[in-house]
């Protein structure tokens, strides 16, 4: 019956005088939540691609170091150069990712870190390593707030919680996938392979982006020149989120760096056991989805705030209790699943923390994004290398597990405040979703 009066009415919308605006609208706004979509499934293939390239290094660590003969401290700055590098080039390119919008630079960025992939299985010596990752890490840089850009601009604020989760919860996808690829890969054709075959992958990704993405060219110019960083570097719920990502991003760098080799030099993991890695993943792709379909919910209950607020202080404060349990934890099926836990509630606060950068930063959510991962990064570059350092002093590879602890449960109180206010996209016309001109 709906559907014969929908068609009634579509057949019969010449006899109203405002059917044309009407089915012209309606048209206007399915084209839209098509591409829209479309958009954010590249979006979340490009999340995949991006942890398979960066765990990938953590799967193959400890034949990698075997190889190249790395001691545990030398281990750590292959991770913390990456992050120099990351850091060095996250704002600059997010403020261009503003300015030229995301079909340009996203393109750039995944091109040149695919390339440095392949090169990372290409190094035969230490220093060669530490180059390449940090071209690598420089390289990378932006991905994060270019992504920011696209979902600020083609989702509005009620939904962005939900793609952010989507995005997250792919890119956990990928880093769950990982060790199911490496470990199978580096068995039968030596740590390389996985390099070479994930590189290239992300190359073909680049080019299907560049030719199908279009950013949406509003009534307000994209392509503007000048970032008002007076007002933005006074907003004190930008320095709360800076503070506690740097916190769980210290944490996260365990996971993506030193994980495989704390499972099996640190608790006797066997290689074929390392199957048991993907489930920290598995559980943080679950906490992205429903952590952003929490942000959503929350915001047409009890608002901005808390929306945002009591997923981050819910998440953190899983995050604190099971890395302490961690350290109690003798059994490999009980240490993954605390590992688990922990990582699970890192990822289920990180749909709100970027919600809240496109909430701050409106048009500019590039630049404010780049701000929040580059505070991650310094607390990345600190964690790779403190790992090791830590290992090597104390002789004990669960020693640097109980700073991560306290680091999330300050994270949890940093969440108490943020609060914003939330800068809706502005208006665009069907014909304006077009390529932007630099």
């Amino acid at each position: 019956m709906q559907e014969l009066l929908l068609w009634s009415t579509v057949r019969n919308w010449h006899e109203c005088p405002f059917a044309g605006i009407s089915v012209g609208l309606a048209v206007s706004w399915f084209t839209r939540l098509k591409r829209a979509h479309f958009y954010l499934f590249l979006l979340c293939l490009l999340a995949i691609i991006m942890y398979l390239d960066r765990v990938c290094i953590s799967v193959a660590g400890p034949r990698m170091q075997d190889a190249l003969r790395i001691s545990p401290e030398q281990w750590g700055w292959v991770g913390t150069v990456f992050s120099f590098g990351y850091g060095l080039f996250e704002v600059p390119t997010g403020h261009w990712g503003d300015r030229f919008g995301a079909r340009r630079i996203l393109t750039r960025i995944v091109l040149w870190w695919s390339v440095f992939t392949v090169l990372t299985g290409l190094a035969f010596s230490y220093p060669l390593l530490l180059g390449v990752r940090f071209l690598f890490g420089a390289g990378e840089a932006g991905a994060f707030p270019i992504v920011a850009v696209a979902i600020a601009q083609w989702f509005p604020p009620a939904t962005r919680g939900r793609a952010f989760g989507f995005f997250i919860m792919c890119s956990q996808l990928g880093g769950a996938l990982s060790p199911l690829l490496v470990v199978p890969l580096q068995q039968r054709y030596g740590w390389h392979m996985s390099f070479y075959l994930f590189g290239a992958i992300g190359v073909m990704w680049s080019f299907v982006w560049f030719w199908q993405f279009r950013d949406r060219v509003t009534d307000v110019n994209l392509s503007v020149t000048h970032v008002p960083w007076k007002p933005i570097l006074r907003n004190r719920s930008l320095w709360a989120i800076m503070a506690l990502t740097a916190g769980y991003v210290y944490t996260m760098s365990f996971y993506q760096i030193w994980l495989h080799t704390y499972l099996e030099r640190g608790r006797g993991f066997t290689e074929g056991a390392l199957s048991l890695s993907s489930l920290p993943y598995f559980f943080g792709a679950a906490a992205n989805l429903l952590g952003g379909i929490t942000v959503d919910w929350l915001l047409r209950r009890v608002g901005v705030k808390w929306s945002r607020s009591g997923v981050g202080i819910a998440g953190l404060s899983l995050t604190a209790l099971s890395l302490a349990c961690t350290l109690f934890t003798m059994g490999h099926i009980a240490l993954i699943a605390c590992l688990s836990l922990a990582y699970a509630g890192i990822t289920f606060q990180q749909p709100a923390v970027f919600a809240v950068c496109a909430d701050i930063g409106g048009l500019r959510s590039g630049a404010v994004t780049a701000m929040m991962n580059t505070a991650g990064q310094v607390g990345f570059a600190i964690s790779s290398a403190m790992f090791g350092y830590l290992v090597k002093t104390f002789g004990s590879y669960d020693t640097p597990l109980i700073p991560m602890a306290l680091l999330a449960g300050t994270g949890a109180l940093l969440w108490c405040k943020v609060d914003v206010v939330v800068k809706s996209p502005p208006t665009v016309t069907p014909e304006s979703a077009a390529p932007m001109k630099a």
